[in-house]
């Protein structure tokens, strides 16, 4: 298994690969950047095909975070770790201590919060073992509507550069995936008007949202091609790829799932396409924005964390008129704006 070598590595400061006999354990620490501050991103539990898999996604995933946390103007790094597993077979409080004392051990260059099957409570159990963990229940806690809701901003901001006006009543959105971020956005949605269409590989959750949002359900392969205004990835990364982009109807792309485009290229396609693409780690920033608040040296503040979500909305308007002006795909250019950040943090 190649790292430093890997399409993936991106000069990450540390790669720490993770295994406890007595749990089961398998997991993979990585930190991108602590230019800005020590290292914060969730952990995800995922059944990987192939160790390879996991690696480049926690690679793809930590250097997201870095670029994330410099765009919402967190005094914070990037980092990411994933556990190898079926989470419905492998959890265990032995297990998760057993991933806090792993933390632990990088002493403070990492801090760990939920992210895809891991819980509030799951965290808490990290938490016996290590202090370097943040969404803790009691605190800023469930990260999810604040995702959501930073989600939802950044369709109006698209929606207003793309549409004129940032308006979605009657403005059809095709959510793909459903979980607890999906789910809360669609209620945003639904509320401003917007007809949804939705898929998920969980039919309860789709079940709920034809029954609460009168959602048009769709198969799993449908949702590229669905006639849609707007296209919200919600589920795993890389669903914008060469096969989806020539699917799309709709001529927004915004959701809340990472690492949306397969390749760096195919947000040039979408700009050749006249699709525009809201990124990623910019316009899905309020779960960790929230979670920042509460390592704050005064403590949390709802109020505070609300207002800096809100403000993704401007964000993404800034990076929509850039890349206008300087004709390139948005993608480019907010890693740009984020390199620019993060070099004036190190100086």
């Amino acid at each position: 298994m190649a790292v430093f070598n890997h399409s993936e590595f991106d000069n990450h400061e540390q790669v720490v690969f993770c295994s406890d006999a007595e749990t089961g354990l398998k997991a993979i620490i990585a930190v991108h950047s602590t230019a800005l501050g020590p290292a914060v991103g969730g952990c995800r539990l995922w059944d990987y095909v192939s160790d390879d898999a996991a690696l480049n996604d926690v690679l793809r995933l930590a250097r997201g975070m870095t670029y994330k946390n410099a765009m919402a103007g967190l005094p914070l790094g990037g980092g990411k770790s994933v556990i190898i597993g079926d989470a419905k077979k492998i959890k265990s409080e032995a297990l998760f201590r057993a991933f806090g004392r792993m933390i632990h051990r990088l002493s403070g260059s990492y801090y760990s919060a939920e992210d895809v099957n891991i819980t509030t409570g799951d965290i808490m159990i990290v938490n016996k073992e290590t202090p370097f963990v943040a969404g803790l229940e009691g605190k800023s806690g469930n990260p999810a509507p604040f995702t959501a809701l930073g989600t939802y901003r950044g369709i109006k901001a698209a929606a207003k550069h793309q549409f004129g006006s940032d308006d979605l009543n009657g403005k059809t959105v095709a959510v793909q995936g459903l979980g607890s971020v999906g789910f809360y956005l669609c209620e945003h949605l639904h509320k401003e008007g917007a007809k949804l269409i939705v898929t998920d590989i969980n039919q309860d959750a789709v079940q709920r949202a034809v029954s609460r949002f009168g959602a048009t359900a769709v198969a799993l392969e449908d949702i590229y091609a669905a006639d849609a205004d707007i296209y919200a990835p919600c589920a795993l990364g890389a669903t914008i790829n060469d096969d989806t982009i020539a699917q799309l109807k709709a001529r927004i792309v915004a959701g809340c799932a990472n690492n949306q485009l397969k390749e760096a290229r195919h947000g040039e396609v979408l700009r050749q396409k006249g699709i525009l693409y809201a990124p990623d780690y910019v316009i899905n920033a309020g779960g960790i924005i929230n979670v920042a608040s509460e390592m704050r040296p005064q403590g949390y503040s709802e109020s505070e964390s609300t207002a800096k979500v809100m403000a993704i909305y401007d964000t993404l308007l800034t990076i929509f008129q850039r890349a206008d002006a300087e004709q390139q795909p948005t993608s480019l250019v907010a890693d740009l704006m984020a390199q620019e950040i993060i070099r004036r943090g190190k100086n």
